[in-house]
């Protein structure tokens, strides 16, 4: 019994000890995402430039997941991508030693390039790790840590801009701090937990698996309810709009730290309620994505719109963590990394074609009926893909234990 218990505390500690490791990385890089546009800017980059490097680092972080995550299974060198991946974060704190807009584009890129370098090694660790007491507690914990960051790094990063007198450089350079705690921090968690690995019954069970259908049916009902979902910078643009005049945008950056505010404990609370309930609430937020569209483009008040932005929170929240840890249902241990690398990349992919459409939307303006009857249809897809996704799986264990 005092071994079980034992063992159960050590689980949560390396997961808390992953979490921290996030949320110290994310200190530094989300600290500056909201810096970098202007500081482009101020180094005489074109706002098509700015845009579209913004948009192609997204999509360079989520494609380039399915090569790292291939190649993390077939080296089984976990660690080596988590720490390549968070070493190239590096780039943020040397942004602040160059004055010229095409090296420190080149810097914004890499960062990227690392968040696709480490995330499918890192989610295949924690998941391993967390064996015995959820995966969805796992990440859910996790996405919380991670989120927690998210805000304190903003507020970091303002903090040194007003002391500094808006020196960009020498705000970017005294970034360098945290992300060398960062490193010293997640060489803690490597000595910790960096043994972690399946065990020989798990390995011989699963060695020779594959990626099956199920996989499949659920990844593309996670696309087709990302493709659904209204992305946050709309809901951000409509507040804009209802905020008139000028001297209300203040509250526009409330809307988003709402946003991550009910995102933290959605995550957290979810991740606990998925290890009991499973497919209940992995189909909760598919449900709720109908929400923040209708709420978004229903044209009515600013009240509507911080409706919007509570129910983008709450399925943003269960996005990264439930969805995350509903990956290790349908993928085997031995070919983790390679399935959370398929996932992420095809989840960026439903990124982009949802700001397609709904960039369309927004231009073309089209009948309310038409936007809800879109968003309720990709919703109601993606939820029947579910079921489909976890009836195959429960079809095979009934033929195992047969």
């Amino acid at each position: 019994m005092g071994s079980e218990s034992a063992s159960i505390r050590s689980v949560y500690m390396a997961i808390l000890l992953m979490g921290i490791v996030s949320l110290l990385g994310d200190v530094v890089y989300e600290g500056s995402r909201g810096l970098v546009p202007s500081y482009l800017a101020f180094l005489g980059a074109s706002a098509f430039i700015i845009v579209f490097v913004g948009r192609f680092g997204e999509f360079l972080g989520y494609a380039l997941r399915l090569v790292s995550g291939v190649l993390a299974d077939t080296t089984r060198a976990y660690w080596a991508f988590i720490f390549l991946g968070y070493g190239l974060i590096v780039a943020i704190p040397l942004l602040g030693f160059t004055n010229l807009w095409w090296i420190a584009i080149i810097l914004v890129l890499l960062e990227r390039i690392g968040k696709a370098v480490r995330a499918p090694a890192r989610d295949a660790v924690l998941s391993i790790v967390s064996r015995g007491v959820g995966t969805g507690k796992a990440f859910g914990i996790h996405e919380l840590l991670d989120q927690i960051g998210a805000i304190l790094g903003p507020l970091l990063v303002a903090a040194l801009m007003f002391y500094s007198g808006n020196n960009y450089s020498q705000t970017f350079s005294l970034l360098l701090a945290p992300f060398l705690l960062l490193v010293v921090f997640l060489t803690f968690t490597y000595r910790k937990i960096g043994s972690s690995k399946p065990s020989e019954t798990e390995k011989a069970r699963e060695e020779g698996g594959k990626l099956e259908e199920a996989f499949y049916f659920y990844t593309f009902a996670v696309v087709l309810n990302t493709v659904g979902l209204i992305p946050y910078e709309l809901i951000l643009l409509k507040a804009s709009a209802i905020l008139q005049p000028a001297n209300q945008q203040w509250m526009v950056p409330l809307i988003y730290m709402l946003i991550q505010g009910v995102d933290a404990p959605t995550a957290f609370l979810a991740g606990y309620s998925y290890d009991k309930y499973k497919i209940r609430v992995l189909t909760l937020p598919f449900i709720l994505s109908v929400f923040p569209t209708l709420f978004a483009l229903a044209n009515t008040n600013i009240a509507a719109i911080i409706a919007a932005a509570v129910f983008f929170g709450l399925v943003l929240g269960m996005q990264e963590s439930i969805y995350r840890a509903a990956v290790s249902e349908f993928a085997p241990i031995t070919l983790r990394g390679t399935a959370y690398g398929i996932f992420n990349t095809a989840y960026g992919i439903g990124m982009l074609i949802s700001g397609f459409i709904y960039g369309l939307f927004a231009a073309m303006n089209p009948p309310y009926w038409s936007m809800a009857l879109y968003v309720v249809a990709t919703q109601a897809t993606a939820v029947f893909l579910i079921f489909k996704a976890y009836s195959l799986t429960t079809r095979k264990l009934e033929k195992v234990k047969a």
